[in-house]
């Protein structure tokens, strides 16, 4: 005789040997093991939804991949609390977004090395005791989603060796890089780190203990996170400290990045003869943040030059705290410094404080600044320095195109343009987030979801402290607690689950869920073909749902009163081939938005006086009530 728990998983085999047809997608049939996610979130949507599943494919696609038997193993892991110790297969069997866990590389390198392709790699210590030659990366972790390196005790005590960083990183998304006692005691030879991070998104770059007590031992940064895109940016942590002669140049540094921040603390304490340039550092950015504290403390003969710092830039902001106190002969020049588009903010405090013969020179020098306790003596030299508005700088630097140099062509727009022929810019839709899936209820249900509770969170998903995923995830986790806005309700979910039930919550049981069907056409301009306004074009509500980075699949929905939701046919404007059907929302009620929104830069006016559309980009969606 069977006992109890063999007949059950005996039965279970019985069950999970059939496929059942749960649902239609386009003109074939899905078929699922009843156990699997998908099929769970088919009978949930079926249970929830008065209408058929046949249109939103797109849904199912980001559904949790796991089988059954993984759905059910990990839902008892989570419950557990033991996800953390079999993380690398849960991510992979689930398409989550995990780091690689970096273990201290045994690698020796004697000799010079070439490294054309690398990626992913932890330098524990590399290059020790050198004598001269050069070490070249080049196409290093080139065009990759997840690109988390570590270079620890590199180059130390090495003496006339060169370091070149080429196209390091370059279109990467998401980079965690960390130089940790980066060239200590190096005598001679130098660092260049060119085209380094360029078109990345969420760069975190640190450079801590980097440089200390070397001996003439510059690095030049050329073309260094140019075009980059939001992330912590850089941070330079006691760089150089108690350097002698070390030469550091920034040279289109940050150009056109967009709100890319860098941290300078602790640069160059006591050290003797430094010499940092600043040229073309920030230039054409937008919201660029910057942050200079105790930076070149105690040190002796320094000469420091910021020239054509955060020119043409978009607001910034810049905070010089208890900057080269102490110091003994430094040198200060501030030459065509912060001549921005519109108004950002600098910060002096404790400039130069208990510095001996100290030399400070601003020339064409930007507007909106502080001097607070600033080097309350002789040698501080103001050349031409522009205490204009806004408005007047504006008009010297190109007038009207300085208003929407900084929002993409398309990205807003008016509703009268969503009408047949009409031919305008349409922005780059292109998701660019890493590839995830949701997870089952099952499993996320059982995970922690709360800034009290981060340190769970970082251990289960092998964050580590000061890490691009403890970021990120503490950024998503701000959002998702953050008060909704004024009439807004909003929701993070982490299911499709959840998805259902919040959308469902707001509008009702007959809802449809829509998104642009590719990203074809995106920054090219395009011909607008046939327009349907949803619910009759009438003035509705919606759910709007966009992706947040997280390592799961994460959604920020939140519903938008006063509405107009529209699909169109997207034509060739030269061949009038349709090649793709795009959903539009327009915004009726602007007057809560900031005045500084991108889209009235954008489309000039302001906060609640006029309307403002824009598509529905690559996995995001909006949720309507149904027309039928």
């Amino acid at each position: 005789m069977l006992n109890l728990w063999t007949f059950i998983f005996l039965c279970f085999l019985h069950l999970s040997s059939f496929n059942v047809v749960l649902g239609g997608v386009g003109d074939s049939l899905v078929s699922e093991n009843p156990f699997t996610p998908k099929a769970s979130v088919i009978r949930y949507w079926n249970k929830e939804i008065r209408r058929e599943i046949t249109k939103t494919h797109f849904l199912l696609s980001k559904v949790s991949p796991l089988t059954a038997v993984d759905s059910a193993s990990f839902s008892k892991l989570a419950a557990q609390n033991d996800l953390a110790s079999h993380l690398r297969s849960f991510c992979s069997s689930a398409k989550l977004f995990c780091f690689p866990d970096l273990s201290p590389s045994l690698e020796k390198h004697p000799k010079d090395e070439r490294f054309p392709v690398y990626s992913n790699m932890n330098f524990s210590n590399y290059g020790t005791d050198r004598l001269a030659g050069v070490d070249s990366f080049k196409n290093y972790s080139e065009d990759s989603n997840i690109v988390v390196d570590s270079f620890h005790r590199y180059s130390r005590d090495s003496t006339g060796h060169k370091e070149q960083f080429a196209n390091y990183a370059s279109e990467g998304n998401v980079v965690d890089q960390n130089f940790h006692s980066y060239a200590a005691s190096a005598t001679g030879g130098s660092g260049n780190f060119n085209n380094y991070n360029r078109e990345v998104n969420n760069p975190n770059l640190r450079f801590s203990s980097y440089g200390d007590d070397s001996n003439g031992h510059g690095q030049t940064f050329t073309q260094y996170t140019e075009n980059a895109n939001a992330g912590n940016g850089q941070s330079f942590s006691s760089y150089g400290k108690n350097g002698n002669g070390v030469p550091n140049e920034f040279s289109s540094y940050g150009k056109g990045a967009n709100v890319i921040g860098s941290g300078f603390s602790g640069y160059g304490e006591a050290a003797n003869g430094a010499n940092d340039s600043f040229t073309s550092y920030g230039f054409d950015s937008n919201a660029p943040q910057n942050t200079f504290k105790s930076y070149g403390d105690g040190g002796n003969a320094a000469v420091n030059t910021f020239s054509s710092y955060r020119d043409q830039s978009n607001v910034g902001d810049d905070s010089f705290q208890s900057y080269a106190k102490n110091s003994n002969g430094e040198k200060v020049d501030f030459s065509n410094y912060g001549q921005s588009f519109n108004e950002g903010t600098d910060k002096f405090t404790g400039y130069g404080q208990g510095a001996v013969v100290q030399s400070i020179g601003f020339k064409i020098y930007g507007r909106n600044s502080t001097f607070k306790d600033y080097a309350k003596k002789e040698g501080i030299v103001f050349g031409r320095y522009n205490n204009g508005s806004s408005s007047e700088t504006a008009q010297v630097k190109g007038g009207s195109s300085a208003v929407n140099k900084w929002v993409e062509p398309g990205k807003f727009f008016r509703e009268k343009l969503l009408k047949q022929g009409t031919v305008m810019p349409m922005p780059d839709i292109k998701d660019k987030m890493p590839v995830r899936s949701f997870l089952p209820r099952t499993i996320v249900s059982k995970l922690p979801f709360s800034s009290s509770k981060f340190g769970e969170l970082k251990r289960i998903f092998h964050a580590g402290d000061n890490s691009t995923l403890e970021t990120v995830m503490l950024d998503a986790l701000k959002e998702c607690e953050r008060a909704p806005s004024p009439g807004e309700t909003k929701r993070c979910v982490g299911s499709a689950e959840d998805m259902i039930d919040f959308a469902t919550s707001v509008l009702g049981r007959n809802v449809e869920v829509r998104t642009t069907e590719n990203v074809k056409g995106s920054k090219e301009n395009i011909k607008i073909g046939s327009v349907k306004g949803i619910n009759g074009g009438k003035v509705t509500k919606s759910v709007s749902c966009h992706q947040s980075l997280y390592p799961y699949l994460l959604y920020y929905c939140h519903s938008v009163p006063e509405v107009r939701v529209y699909e169109a046919d997207i034509l060739d404007p030269k061949s009038l081939e349709k090649i793709n059907h795009g959903v539009a929302i327009c915004h009726l009620d602007t007057s809560s938005w900031s005045s500084n929104h991108g889209a009235f830069l954008a489309l000039g006016s302001g906060p609640g006086r006029i309307e403002v559309c824009h598509w529905i980009f690559e996995n995001d969606m909006t949720w309507t009530i149904s027309d039928s």
